[in-house]
């Protein structure tokens, strides 16, 4: 689909964006949000446990900016959750984060996946988002970094 805009500009809709059109984006944003912000510092942050045939059980992902650890998905196979890998796997990517010189963690999870469990790891919820998915909330939990974890 493509829209008519101002000045000669073509909008088009897409699901499928090229790798190109969003490094412009992405680049473009960084570029006016660098006048008054920190220099971007975002760095991947991964962690995987594999099985012994290199599949992986278990994982977090997320990155590091400005001094926080943004957590983006933590996932544990079934038959390993409540075994303490999912404590390790998020301690681990702190204590990865503390080196970065990052002094705060963030994520975000849903009623029916993990709050206790990021409750318990010393969490506190700071926003959330009723209805996300329909019936549901979304929830924000932030934590304070310290060498001692």
């Amino acid at each position: 689909m493509t829209v008519p805009a101002a000045e000669g500009l073509t909008v088009t809709l897409t699901d499928a964006p090229a790798a190109a059109d969003l490094k412009a984006l992405h680049a473009g944003l960084e570029a006016f949000n660098t006048r008054v912000s920190p220099p971007y510092d975002r760095r991947d942050l991964c962690l995987f446990a594999r099985r012994a045939d290199g599949s992986v059980a278990a994982g977090l992902s997320g990155y590091t900016q400005w001094s926080w650890l943004y957590v983006d998905y933590l996932w544990l196979d079934e038959s390993l959750r409540g075994s303490g890998l999912g404590a390790s796997l998020l301690q681990q990517a702190e204590a990865e984060a503390l080196a970065r010189g990052c002094r705060w963690s963030r994520l975000y999870t849903y009623d029916f996946q993990a709050p206790g469990f990021y409750e318990r790891q010393g969490y506190s919820v700071w926003g959330e988002l009723e209805d996300f998915p329909p019936g549901h909330r979304q929830i924000w939990f932030r934590k304070a970094l310290t060498a001692a974890g």
